[in-house]
C-alpha cells in the first residue's frame, strides 16, 4: 500500500482529514518503533518506513511504556488531543493488518509490550457486536 492511500484509509477509519490522518500515522509509527523490544527494535517493513520521514514534535523515548503513555505521545507527536489520537492509533492499528503480511504484522506486535494487545487487535464491525 502506498503512503497517500494508508493516510487515506486512516482517515476513513477515524473520520479525521487526510493531514491529520497523515500527522497521526507517522506519531503512531515513531512510538511504536520507540515500544518495540529485541535487537531489530527500530525497523519496520520496509514499505512503512517512508512514514517515519518529518515526525513531530516529541521525538525521542520517555514515560512509561503502556497503552496510556502510548496514546499520550502520539498525541504529544501529532499535537492533537488525547481522543483524537486514541481513535487515530486504533485507525493506524487496523489499516497495518491490512497494510503488511499476517507475518509482518504478528513479529511487529510480538515486538510490543504485552499490554498493548487490547490496541492491536481489530476494530469490531458493529456486526460483530
Amino acid at each position: 500500500m502506498r503512503f497517500p492511500l494508508f493516510f487515506d484509509a486512516v482517515s476513513r477509519r477515524a473520520g479525521l482529514p487526510t493531514a491529520q490522518a497523515a500527522t497521526i500515522t507517522r506519531a503512531v509509527l515513531q512510538t511504536m518503533v520507540e515500544r518495540m523490544s529485541g535487537g531489530a527494535a527500530g525497523r519496520l517493513p520496509d514499505e512503512l518506513d517512508g512514514y517515519l520521514a518529518g515526525t513531530g514534535p516529541g521525538d525521542g523515548p520517555g514515560g512509561a511504556p503502556g497503552p496510556a503513555d502510548f496514546v499520550r505521545r502520539v498525541g504529544e507527536r501529532a499535537g492533537t488531543d488525547e481522543a483524537t489520537a486514541r481513535t487515530g492509533t486504533g485507525a493506524v492499528f487496523a489499516t497495518l493488518r491490512e497494510a503488511v503480511t499476517v507475518d509482518e504484522f504478528r513479529e511487529m506486535v510480538a515486538r510490543l509490550p504485552r499490554d498493548f494487545d487490547g490496541m492491536t487487535q481489530p476494530i469490531p464491525r458493529p456486526d460483530d457486536a
